[in-house]
């Protein structure tokens, strides 16, 4: 290996570990989701992980187009900015759509109490909620079965910013395998560490006492989402 692909790799690794860190649209979806959504381990897992290869991929398929036909960084990295902006936008809604949904949900399943007379002056009372005791699979804003899909159409649209200027290094130098092994560099590390940070974060929020709160989750989930894309749109992160 030569140098300059030894520093490339070494870079493409330390940028992708990073810019994934760096960037909390990459795994606070999925932790709160899988906090509202009431998500098997598995599922979360499987969920962060199909759509952090998409996210990889889209970028990858990119950068290939560009290589093969010869199109200019700076025109690629253009259109990235655009799919960026877009990602951001959709992050946007769906938070706020899932933030209003969720307050909704939080007023019908508010606390409340029943009495209750047996007739022989004994009187007693309970608190509970009605919505929990009717809530079906279907009325949860496909937090079993739409919202993975929503969030894997958002990823694919969301560039990895960085990875098209690495891609077009070697291919610039004829370097097939150099190429092919930037791009696993950078998209192991980059899946990996959002695997490795929902895994840590969903595994100890399960020893926090959040029962308190069990009833705001979506409504928390959705908030989350929906300041994940304004930092995004407003902040570069």
């Amino acid at each position: 290996m030569s140098n300059d692909l030894t520093i490339l790799v070494i870079s493409a690794a330390s940028i992708g570990f990073f810019h994934t860190l760096l960037g909390p649209d990459h795994y606070l979806p999925f932790i709160v989701m899988s906090k509202s959504g009431r998500w098997s381990f598995q599922k979360t897992m499987w969920v962060t992980f199909l759509c952090g290869l998409g996210h990889v991929l889209s970028s990858v398929l990119l950068g290939m187009i560009g290589v093969f036909f010869g199109i200019a960084v700076t025109k690629l990295e253009a259109f990235e900015s655009f799919r960026g902006n877009l990602a951001a936008w959709a992050f946007i809604a769906f938070g706020l759509v899932y933030l209003l949904w969720g307050i909704r949900q939080t007023i019908r399943n508010r606390p409340h109490e029943h009495v209750h007379s047996h007739g022989s002056g004994i009187d007693h009372q309970h608190i509970h909620q009605h919505h929990d005791e009717h809530l079906h699979v279907h009325t949860a804003l496909g937090s079993t079965k739409l919202t993975p899909w929503v969030l894997f159409t958002i990823f694919v649209l969301g560039p990895c910013e960085p990875l098209i200027p690495f891609l077009m290094y070697p291919a610039a130098q004829g370097d097939v395998w150099g190429l092919i092994l930037v791009t696993a560099i950078f998209g192991f590390i980059t899946v990996s560490t959002m695997l490795m940070i929902v895994l840590v974060s969903v595994y100890g929020i399960n020893f926090l006492p959040l029962s308190k709160f069990e009833r705001y989750t979506h409504a928390i989930a959705g908030a989350t989402i929906f300041l994940s894309g304004m930092a995004i749109q407003f902040l570069g992160l």
